[in-house]
């Protein structure tokens, strides 16, 4: 299985190519971006290892992550899906698909991420049975918890991952 098309007012939401490449490590490149995500920029063979699991999601639990094209300008601006990256977290959020999401910093502040979010989650509530999705946010990330806010999701609550104090959001299917 790979990424269905899906198509909202400004965005279409694809699989990833190879294609991809150099503007998906460009993204990850940027401080900015991965300010709230780990913290450090990805060098273009971490940000090509990530490409190159999109499609094993996909094959191996029947979701994963769709590059997120701009349809005005054809531009590739970020990357949101699901996931389940077997994370050690407490509380644990094992078999709950996780949200994800990035936009390009040139294409923040637009409700792009709200819009393409939108458009996973009601994606998951019709081909998904999971009775649950999840997020993590890092806590200074306001941006990104009123996203996960928007797409109905509820919370937080206080999580732990990686040594560090993090914000769980659950949102129920049809949420």
């Amino acid at each position: 299985m790979t990424a269905p098309l899906i198509e909202t007012e400004r965005l279409r939401l694809r699989a990833h190519t190879a294609a991809d490449f150099t503007a998906s490590a460009r993204l990850w490149a940027d401080p900015e971006i991965v300010r709230h995500i780990g913290g450090a920029p990805s060098s273009p063979n971490q940000s090509w290892q990530r490409m190159l699991r999109y499609p094993g999601l996909w094959a191996l639990l029947g979701y994963g992550y769709w590059a997120v094209e701009e349809k005005a300008t054809g531009a590739f601006i970020g990357e949101s899906g699901l996931a389940d990256f077997k994370r050690e977290i407490s509380p644990s959020i094992d078999g709950a698909p996780e949200a994800g999401w990035v936009i390009a910093t040139d294409r923040a502040g637009r409700g792009y991420a709200t819009e393409a979010v939108t458009a996973i989650l009601a994606w998951c509530d019709a081909h998904r049975a999971e009775e649950e999705t999840v997020c993590i946010i890092a806590p200074d990330n306001a941006a990104s918890v009123r996203v996960a806010e928007k797409c109905g999701f509820t919370g937080p609550e206080k999580a732990r991952f990686g040594g560090a104090n993090t914000l769980l959001f659950r949102r129920a299917r049809g949420g």
